[in-house]
């Protein structure tokens, strides 16, 4: 498959967007992996990296070990991931602080069209596909409603955090960035790349790699043995998730954090009339309006992969 240097510049920004997305907590990059056209083609080249590859490159050498290991590939997706994840992250945190409303209208409009585009993928409906949506809707919305748990400095606990985290940022409607927040890693990973803490970034990373290579595998085989059931539970992930980023919420509960402020513990959707503080009702219908046309764009970049 030859690529052109255009081709990996659109790679690298579905990267920056997917990287976007898994800094804020309640959106997942895999869901923008999925929109974008390169979902598969990650998870295969993901489980495709095994220690036979040393021997690839010692034997045939280098250029064949790149090929084999669609390095460029991952070389521009990830390099559009790391970068947009560390500047967005600081980004998102202020969003989430002062303007929740806004950047969470946002990200409603943007997996209210992502559910459209990951179910028309299903070619055949049958009763394990219902069932799988379901499942995958209860599963979503439950995690959603998890409370956060408290933060831990835990070398061993931020290398666990890490694998756990990216198993749900490479799929579609749970988010990993929300999985760190319910675990009570968010916070020590976001001080960390405040702090250009390398010891924790590099326990993270770790975590995130051995989860990575564990969990591409499973995807690849469900891809393969059951796609229609996989695609529909990857659907019903999304449709749960809607729970999470509706921008309107009622504070049922509070904690203490770490430096001694109060956030909010547990949380419930409300309707804009009930919402205490200014709903901003036309900004929000504004933008969510953008979210969906934001996920018409990465589909349409995504159609560009049958050409690459």
């Amino acid at each position: 498959m030859q690529r052109r240097f255009l081709d990996y510049f659109i790679i690298a920004f579905k990267g920056i967007a997917m990287g976007a997305a898994d800094a804020v907590p309640g959106v997942s990059g895999g869901t923008i992996a999925f929109i974008s056209g390169i979902y598969e083609e990650l998870i295969t080249t993901i489980s495709n990296i095994k220690p036979s590859l040393i021997t690839v490159w010692r034997k045939e050498g280098f250029k064949t070990f790149w090929k084999a290991a669609n390095g460029s590939f991952l070389l521009a997706l990830l390099s559009g991931i790391i970068v947009s994840f560390v500047t967005f992250m600081r980004l998102a945190k202020y969003l989430l602080e002062h303007h929740p409303v806004l950047i969470w209208s946002f990200f409603f409009g943007l997996i209210v069209a992502s559910i459209y585009y990951v179910a028309k993928q299903i070619t055949k409906w049958r009763i394990l596909t219902l069932v799988a949506i379901i499942v995958g809707a209860l599963i979503a919305f439950y995690i959603t409603t998890l409370p956060s748990m408290g933060n831990s400095n835990s070398s061993l606990f931020l290398f666990f955090a890490g694998a756990i985290a990216i198993c749900a940022m490479i799929l579609p409607g749970i988010s990993g960035s929300f999985i760190l927040v319910v675990l009570g890693a968010y916070k020590t990973l976001s001080d960390a790349i405040h702090d250009f803490d390398f010891k924790r970034l590099a326990i993270f990373i770790a975590g995130a790699i051995i989860g990575l290579l564990s969990f591409s595998r499973v995807l690849k085989w469900l891809f393969k043995n059951y796609h229609n059931a996989t695609l529909a539970l990857l659907s019903g992930f999304i449709i749960g998730s809607l729970n999470k980023v509706w921008p309107w919420k009622r504070v049922l509960s509070w904690r203490t954090d770490s430096e001694g402020l109060k956030v909010p513990f547990k949380e419930e959707s409300v309707l804009p009339t009930d919402f205490s503080g200014e709903p901003q009702v036309l900004y929000a219908i504004i933008l969510m309006i953008v979210g969906f046309f934001t996920i018409l764009i990465l589909e349409r970049l995504g159609n560009q992969k049958n050409s690459l």
